[in-house]
């Protein structure tokens, strides 16, 4: 198939690319810098030409609630009216679990806005809703500091490694449409704060890390089910302790 990645030069879009190249298929790594630009519209007709498939892995430049607003409503509608036109038979696009439960957060409702354009689209789709990645964990910290503190929630996440995340896309191309949603997390669940505190002890991170069940994350309260999937998700292999130990041999 011919299959375009919009996002395709980021984290998750560059593994995809590597992983269904390696599977036979023709990879279109659809970005900016690459001529493609959802946003203005530009290179997206040429891109979809022929395509039967389009993964949107593209993420929103800024956090900030009207920037993330602006992107993901203007950019999916540029985007799935051009699949439209195009006859993509396949739209995934990649989200993020417990979305509607975030809403208090002004991205959230900005990757809402996101998946009400695709539920709306004429175009065949599934979203993908993921956990956080283990490769987001510092940020999450560096978002979190009080003072020379680092003040986390102890509810449950069940974050995943991106090279989980790229073989999961991987093998929802090869699906047929859900015109549905799939969760797809890691092995284990565990508190926010103790992920933080072993991803600390693993690199020499000597900030303290307080236990805050007040504490938010990009501005919502947290409580176990926020950051954490339904009942049947689609679990990565990888845990957090071997992919810290894999970092630490790069």
């Amino acid at each position: 198939m011919k299959i375009v990645i919009i996002g395709g030069s980021g984290l998750i879009g560059s593994k995809l690319a590597v992983l269904l190249r390696g599977a036979g298929h023709e990879v279109v790594a659809a970005s900016p810098s690459t001529g493609v630009d959802t946003l203005t519209g530009e290179g997206l007709k040429e891109a979809l030409a022929g395509a039967q498939v389009v993964v949107d892995v593209a993420n929103s430049p800024s956090f900030e609630d009207a920037p993330a607003l602006h992107f993901f409503d203007t950019a999916g509608r540029n985007l799935l009216a051009a699949e439209a036109q195009a006859g993509v038979t396949h739209h995934i696009a990649l989200s993020v679990v417990g979305t509607d439960r975030l809403l208090a957060s002004g991205y959230f409702r900005a990757k809402q806005r996101q998946e009400e354009l695709i539920e709306a689209s004429p175009v065949p789709w599934t979203i993908v809703q993921a956990t956080q990645f283990f490769e987001f964990v510092a940020g999450i910290a560096n978002g979190s500091v009080q003072g020379e503190e680092v003040h986390l929630s102890n509810a449950l996440i069940q974050p995943m490694a991106a090279d989980d995340v790229a073989t999961a896309l991987a093998v929802v191309v090869g699906e047929s449409p859900a015109q549905g949603r799939i969760e797809i997390a890691g092995p284990e669940a565990l508190p926010l704060d103790a992920l933080v505190r072993r991803l600390f002890a693993a690199t020499g991170d000597t900030r303290p890390v307080v236990t805050d069940a007040q504490a938010s994350y990009f501005g919502v309260q947290l409580d176990d089910r926020s950051l954490t999937p339904g009942t049947a998700p689609r679990l990565g292999a990888t845990r957090f302790g071997d992919w810290l130990a894999q970092q630490a041999r790069a």
